[in-house]
């Protein structure tokens, strides 16, 4: 068959055409297959009396996973955060965490928040069946601490050990007669026992108890009992919202106590909730560096990349920063563990984080040890609303 000059130019462009657009094919799907997603999982308290804190979590862990997506992920791999919203719930945090595992087929978990709500996905054996590893979580339960509890990485001081440094310091200055107010919960109970563990080293009781119902803030009965009580501090373990009720409250009816917290509450969120008068002069133990400060290459990082990927309107929190070291932890796990991180590889990569130095603050792990960090260090709500030093 005879096929004219023109003819064949045509055919040619045609086989041109046709090799050109199995080359954009094949690329394309090797991009593709280059940029398949990590799934990080967070469940957090983003409606409920937990708002405001599920919201700063979930935000410090974003801030750090876009500006890894930003500049070419973990090993050409995007990591894609999912974040589920249990309302502080505790059925619904275990319903949740089950379908990170099972449907969206995280590699690992950060960030979930409450003792009772950790503790109960612990009970029924889901992260240990899953082989996955939760990272940061937003709790320092002693229970949630032991050595059996193997997928737990916790960056965080334990409620013991807060509750050992405020004692010390009451004490140390010649406060004995010591109350506790707390949430009705694991959450709760945890923080009172560590109280007492410190007070009886020092062979001291409590000198009052009173508590709240979780996800309220009705705190007048607890109230009127430790103001009857005629304590020289109190030790609360409650929430942002309970917090504020019981601060402003306790002040109204002449309550003359100093007052401190641990850690899980945020002194922006308690001043937006009263006012900054109600809230002055409120201790607040803390377990991660002061966020505000230069002097730390860690903290001068945060604020950098906070500028950049955290948004007009969001501003810098304890809560946020803490998740925010919490999602660079797992992400040097997830470069350790390897271009197809599975979640027991990432586990066993964070077994591996040794005395890291995330810029000023160290986090170790090792096959025996799952606390990663110890500091405590108490803060003060100033006469405006900052907290202080």
């Amino acid at each position: 068959m005879n096929i004219t000059s023109t003819a064949r130019k045509a055919l040619q462009q045609l086989r041109t055409q046709a090799i050109r657009a199995s080359v954009a094919i094949a690329l394309a799907t090797c991009t593709f297959a280059a940029a398949a997603d990590i799934v990080v999982g967070q469940v957090a308290p983003l409606s409920g009396v937990l708002a405001s804190t599920g919201r700063d979590m979930v935000l410090g862990a974003r801030v750090y996973f876009d500006h890894v997506n930003a500049n070419g992920g973990i090993h050409g791999n995007r990591i894609n955060h999912v974040v589920l919203d249990d309302g502080y719930k505790v059925d619904e945090t275990v319903r949740l965490t089950q379908e990170l595992i099972d449907q969206r087929q995280a590699v690992a978990l950060i960030g979930f928040a409450g003792t009772a709500n950790v503790g109960e996905v612990l009970k029924q054996g889901i992260l240990e069946k899953g082989r996955i590893a939760l990272v940061a979580p937003y709790t320092g339960g002693e229970a949630l601490r032991k050595a059996e509890n193997r997928n737990i990485f916790h960056i965080r001081a334990g409620y013991a050990d807060e509750a050992e440094h405020m004692v010390d310091h009451l004490v140390t200055v010649g406060v004995r007669k010591i109350a506790v107010f707390h949430q009705n919960d694991g959450f709760g109970e945890a923080g009172r026992k560590g109280v007492e563990a410190a007070l009886a080293k020092r062979d001291l009781k409590l000198a009052a108890v009173a508590t709240y119902e979780r996800n309220t803030d009705d705190v007048k009965t607890a109230i009127e009992t430790i103001r009857k009580a005629d304590v020289g501090a109190v030790i609360m373990v409650s929430v942002n919202k309970s917090t504020a009720a019981f601060t402003k409250g306790y002040r109204e009816a002449g309550g003359a106590a100093q007052l401190l917290n641990i850690s899980v509450v945020d002194a922006g969120q308690l001043v937006k909730l009263s006012s900054a008068s109600a809230m002055h002069g409120l201790g607040i133990s803390q377990v991660m560096p002061f966020p505000y400060s230069d002097t730390l290459a860690i903290t001068r990082e945060f604020k950098r990349l906070f500028a950049k990927h955290g948004g007009p309107d969001a501003t810098i929190s304890y809560t946020n920063f803490e998740e925010f070291i919490g999602a660079k932890v797992l992400v040097e796990a997830l470069r350790r563990a390897g271009p197809n991180p599975g979640p027991e590889k990432v586990l066993r990569a964070l077994e591996t984080i040794s005395n890291y130095d995330v810029g000023g603050f160290t986090v170790s792990f090792s096959p025996g040890n799952r606390v990663g960090s110890r500091y405590v260090e108490v803060t003060v709500i100033g006469r405006n609303g900052t907290l202080l030093r």
